[in-house]
């Protein structure tokens, strides 16, 4: 079969590994048999085509050290005769720069050394063109340089320091943790990235599994204890080259702590302990702490304490505090040091939570605790913590109520002095014996008044007065039948004057402050002096009231309108007591219902609500107040003064206030008078106010001012102008902003100033008379001043 040449190129490496690389025969296109060329068989004789070799890999070493450029391969085209006239173009990734082809032979080089972990290939493109036109003579044909891999990266951890915990007592074999390493060379090519684990610090109580990294405990339970070592320092070794020599090594470092277990049961630091106790303490206080120690930690090192023995059982208390884990004895009950002055305790203490794989339920420890009872200088005690006593409201005074007893619980027994505590006992009702704490009576008693009485009685050493109880005494006041039965209320009725006889117009019933211990029982009668020719009957109803009954038929209003009917209520106790009370009955008009129409005045305004002298009242108060509205309007009228200036047009002067208050009389620097003074006077002087003048250029002035002369007719403008000029050219001046002030008032006025400011106090008279030339609105002042025997100066 004939078959074209191939076109496409081959390649050729020098290389031994590149020749056993995949290539790839690129031939022309294989015709089919079919029955035309099968007729031709025989015509044509059998013509073998030349094949083209095309390779589509070439094999770079990494990492290369030498100088020259690192030879790849050579490129070869069928078109290429040797002559000259074609031209190898290489294109690509790194094309010119990491690789270079030699355009005339096609030899492949690259220029520097290449790390397959950067870049495992390089992708580039080949193409054979006419030198002369630069037209392709054929398509561009694809290749892959690989980079052989080196072993030339050891082994990483993913952790430069791993922690790990084991339980202690562990088995052989425990699982602790696992390390990983990686490795960056190829794992496809040779034993480079082929780990393999080793412990180089650790043993023997670790190992490791070389292929995959796994620390197990090596050692047995009984060398693995926590309280013996805790701590361990693994260091672990992972090499390439599947450990073999030569292989490079990378290390990690695995701290392994021992965690505890409940292996070791809590032990009394001393077998007895010893504890004093003054007998004053009171219950729930502390009395001691006792320790034991546990060499496992955390909730392991919880224990229990309990008292298992002793004849203070029924009288201490231990428990555990968490936080020290120390047990807290404590009292139970009171102590009395005459009656027993020591006991003795044992304790057991054993751990909260036992682990039975590591201990014994029966793991605990004993150890005996002696307190000592101190004595002290207890102050007396009374027999009862309270006393309830009763006396009758009745009973004389000195009449002994009951009595409190109280003793020295010392052994030397003390005697004992009782008195009342007077705050409470503020009335001295009540009195004690000192020597043997009766209680008596020193005022009469009221049960009505005060039904209890609470005191409190105080016992105290006479050897030791500081040493002082007290106790209280409950005294109830019994009752005596001493207060009559009186009505319940003040009752006013009335009687219609058709009512006939035996019509009940009203129900009575009594009240008593005593309180019997049966209960009231009240008898109801018509007082004697009410019975002879009655109009009204009292009937008992027998459950502590009666009804008020009429005894005869008409009553007539205008004949008699008030009737008084006198009521004797009693008590049917002993003694008995009685009381007289009176009703008042009033005649009233009444309808055939029965209803009330009228009655004389007194009974209207008694029963429509307020009387005659309460309105009258009302009525005064109401004047009262409207009288002190007006008194108060009219002082605020008074007190509104007619102001000075009654208009705009009546100015004779204006008043100018200074507000200026100096240092005092010794400050001379502060302010300079003379700026108050005339414009003329100011003219004179050029000193400078804040600083002090050599001594004063200001002539007194007279007794009675003069008129001001006219400075030529200048206003104001101009003489503040001038001022202004003089300050600005006063070579004198500070060279700080300052305040210059300008007194000028103004002319013309014909009563000049009534400032004192401008004038100097004289010891001689001053005459006020021209007071009496400036008009009538100024008649007062010249009357005040002007008159010859004004005392001015006194």
């Amino acid at each position: 079969i004939e078959r074209p040449a191939s076109p496409l190129c081959h390649f050729a490496q020098s290389h031994l590994q590149s020749s056993v690389n995949a290539v790839t025969l690129s031939r022309g296109p294989v015709r089919r048999k079919t029955k035309e060329t099968e007729g031709r068989q025989d015509k044509d004789l059998l013509r073998r085509s030349k094949r083209g070799w095309m390779w589509r890999q070439f094999f770079l070493q990494e990492e290369y050290t030498g100088t020259e450029h690192q030879y790849i391969g050579k490129l070869h085209s069928d078109m290429d005769r040797g002559d000259g006239t074609v031209m190898y173009v290489l294109a690509g990734e790194g094309a010119g720069t990491i690789f270079v082809i030699d355009s005339n032979s096609g030899d492949l080089h690259a220029t520097r050394s290449l790390d397959r972990e950067e870049k495992p290939f390089y992708t580039l493109r080949a193409q054979v063109v006419n030198k002369k036109n630069g037209l392709p003579l054929e398509p561009e044909t694809e290749f892959t340089v690989k980079l052989h891999d080196i072993n030339d990266n050891e082994p990483k951890f993913d952790k430069e320091v791993y922690t790990a915990s084991v339980p202690e007592r562990s088995h052989i074999g425990t699982y602790v943790t696992q390390v990983t390493a990686h490795d960056a060379d190829d794992e496809m090519f040779g034993y480079s990235a082929k780990l393999a684990y080793s412990i180089s610090q650790g043993h023997p109580y670790f190992s490791v599994e070389p292929n995959t990294g796994i620390i197990r405990t090596a050692l047995g339970p009984s060398d693995m204890d926590r309280e013996q070592r805790e701590h361990y320092q693994v260091v672990i070794e992972a090499k390439d080259m599947a450990g073999q020599r030569g292989g490079l090594t990378g290390t990690t470092t695995v701290n392994i702590s021992l965690t505890d277990v409940n292996d070791n049961p809590p032990r009394f630091t001393q077998s007895i302990y010893q504890f004093s106790v003054p007998e004053i303490t009171k219950v729930g206080s502390l009395v001691g702490r006792i320790r034991a120690v546990d060499a496992d930690v955390g909730r392991n090192a919880e224990m229990d304490y309990t008292v298992v023995n002793g004849d203070g059982l029924d009288v201490f208390d231990i428990s555990t505090d968490r936080n020290t884990q120390e047990g807290i004895l404590s009292l139970k009950k009171p102590l009395d040091y005459e009656k027993k002055k020591s006991y003795m305790l044992q304790i057991q203490v054993q751990n909260t939570h036992p682990d039975t794989q590591f201990l014994s339920m029966d793991a605990k420890d004993i150890a005996n605790i002696r307190v000592s009872v101190e004595d002290v200088d207890e102050p007396p005690q009374f027999e009862k913590i309270n006393y309830i006593l009763e006396v009758k409201e009745d009973a004389a005074v000195g009449t002994v109520i009951g009595s409190v007893s109280a003793v020295d619980p010392d052994i030397l027994r003390s005697p004992v002095k009782y008195s009342i505590d007077r705050h409470t006992d503020v009335d001295r009702i009540f009195g004690v014996y000192a020597g043997n704490g009766s209680i008596f009576l020193q005022r009469p008693l009221d049960r009505e008044e005060f039904a209890w009485h609470n005191i409190s009685v105080i016992a105290t050493e006479f050897n030791n007065p500081e040493q002082t109880s007290r106790v209280p005494v409950y005294i109830r006041v019994l009752d005596v039948n001493d207060n009559p039965p009186m009505l319940a209320s003040f009752y006013e009725t009335f009687v219609c004057e058709n009512a006939k006889a035996g019509q009940k117009i009203q129900t009575i019933s009594a009240v008593d402050p005593d309180d019997p211990v049966g209960g009231h029982r009240f008898l109801f009668s018509l007082a004697p002096e009410s019975s002879v020719r009655a109009n009204f009957s009292v009937r008992d109803n027998g459950d502590n009231t009666a009804g008020i009954f009429t005894r005869r038929t008409g009553f007539g209003r205008m004949h008699k309108s008030t009737h008084l009917v006198a009521v004797v209520i009693s008590d049917g106790h002993i003694p008995m007591q009685s009381s007289t009370g009176t009703l008042t009955i009033r005649v009233c008009t009444c309808d055939r219902d029965g209803n009330m129409e009228m009655c004389n005045a007194e009974a209207l305004s008694s029963t429509t609500g307020l009387s005659t002298g309460a309105l009258v009242a009302i009525l005064l108060c109401i004047l009262i107040l409207l009288l002190i509205v007006v008194l108060f309007a009219a002082l605020k009228r008074q007190k509104k003064k007619e102001p000075l200036i009654i208009s705009k047009e009546d100015v004779r002067d204006n008043v100018v206030s200074y507000n200026d208050e100096g240092g005092g009389e010794e400050d001379t620097q502060a302010f300079d008078i003379g700026a108050l003074r005339h414009p003329e006077v100011m003219e004179e002087s050029k000193l400078r106010r804040d600083i002090l003048p050599p001594e004063s250029l200001y002539p007194p002035p007279p007794l009675r001012r003069t008129m001001v002369p006219s400075r030529g007719n200048a206003d104001v403008r101009d003489f503040i102008n001038q001022r202004v000029q003089e300050n600005d050219g006063n070579p004198t001046a500070p060279p700080y902003d300052s305040l210059a002030t300008y007194a000028y008032e103004g002319n013309g006025s014909v009563a000049e100033s009534l400032s004192s400011l401008g004038s100097v106090s004289s010891e001689g008279e001053q005459d006020y008379n021209y007071l009496s030339e400036w008009g009538p609105r100024f008649r007062k002042l010249a009357d005040m001043y002007g008159g010859e025997d004004s005392d001015w100066d006194s």
